[in-house]
């Protein structure tokens, strides 16, 4: 297969973007502003790359009309040059059309019901009463367990595991290695049995529903509802080694990334971004259009949108050792300079 190529006169229509410079040059890729070659694209969308674009040898660039004038070769002007790029990137990603039918490997339930168009990998099993709409793509060693639903054009990238009682919307992708629909962790202590009391389990008698254009990353988990479901609305997206707990809800457009963890019955609303390894507690509500920074642990609802950080900024090791050292006494100063206001504010 031919790699695609594209002149800058058919990117520029296409993407609604105004070209300047040779509209006939022909890029058959992309690349940085430091790597790209003549018949790659680059793109400017953070101002900390600036320098670069003096010296980049890309066939044309896209970024602001600020930046045109010093673009020193062809450019495409866009109001947003990541999301221009992003859009002309994937014109250039490999992909090989799946076969549609399933691979006599496969292990399909008799009352399951795969769509003629689907394609079911090597090793996949279907389980009772599960469904594959049409257009969806199972690889190789995918789990699709009783009563799930794959819906149309859905991909699951390979070893996927739906539990059971997963629905997934249309145009869903999810990456290797992530399980959506096992028990979430719903323990009651017994004080009353054994020596000095044993755990229970809450049995988990939810589902999983995922709705259309989500991306769910790399061994990623998603619990099953204890009694209603585990919900993530349309487009949001989930970066790799992410934990969501069971019962909670993701509003729409939202975005997290890699190693966060969300604990259980947590509500996030609708465009929030947050960052890696941060953590949010359980029953909390957070608002639409909040952004939690990467490490910040949330351990409050957060009833207005906005910017939110918790935690120690990095510091030389021995500054960090005498600020650490000291903290365990701030509340015993903070007690002594309460006290010194009130006698200085006495007449």
């Amino acid at each position: 297969m031919s790699a695609p190529q594209h002149t800058l006169a058919e990117l520029a229509a296409r993407f609604d973007l105004q070209l300047r410079g040779d509209a006939t040059r022909v890029i058959a890729g992309v690349g940085t502003l430091e790597s790209a070659v003549a018949e790659q694209l680059a793109f400017l969308a953070n101002p900390h790359y600036r320098p670069q674009l003096a010296s980049t040898r890309a066939g044309a660039v896209v970024l602001r009309a600020a930046d045109a004038q010093a673009c020193p070769g062809a450019c495409l002007v866009a109001a947003d040059p990541y999301v221009a790029f992003a859009r002309i990137a994937a014109l250039f990603e490999p992909s090989t059309p799946p076969t549609p039918g399933i691979h006599s490997s496969a292990a399909v339930a008799a009352s399951a019901v795969v769509a003629a168009d689907a394609s079911v990998g090597p090793c996949c099993v279907i389980g009772e009463g599960a469904r594959v709409d049409a257009g969806a793509v199972l690889g190789p060693h995918c789990i699709v367990g009783e009563r799930c639903h794959v819906g149309a054009q859905a991909n699951l990238v390979a070893r996927v595991t739906l539990v059971r009682d997963v629905t997934l919307g249309k145009r869903v992708l999810v990456h290797p290695g992530a399980v959506l629909g096992a028990d979430g962790f719903g323990l009651a202590f017994d004080k009353s049995a054994a020596d000095q009391g044993a755990w229970i389990k809450v049995p988990q008698l939810g589902g999983v529903r995922i709705g259309d254009d989500c991306e769910i990353g790399a061994n990623t988990t998603i619990d099953r509802g204890a009694i209603g479901d585990t919900v993530l609305e349309e487009d949001v997206r989930l970066d790799n080694q992410i934990q969501i707990a069971h019962n909670v809800r993701i509003g729409a457009h939202t975005a997290m990334a890699g190693c966060a963890a969300v604990a259980g019955s947590a509500k996030i609303g609708r465009y929030c971004l947050i960052g890696g390894g941060a953590g949010i507690l359980g029953h909390l509500e957070i608002a639409d259009h909040v952004t939690v920074t990467a490490r910040a642990l949330v351990t409050h609802s957060i009833r207005a949108a906005g910017e939110y950080s918790s935690g120690v900024p990095l510091q030389e090791n021995p500054q960090w050792r005498r600020n650490a050292a000291r903290f365990k006494h701030l509340d015993e100063l903070a007690r002594r300079l309460q006290a010194l206001e009130k006698k200085d504010a006495k007449p």
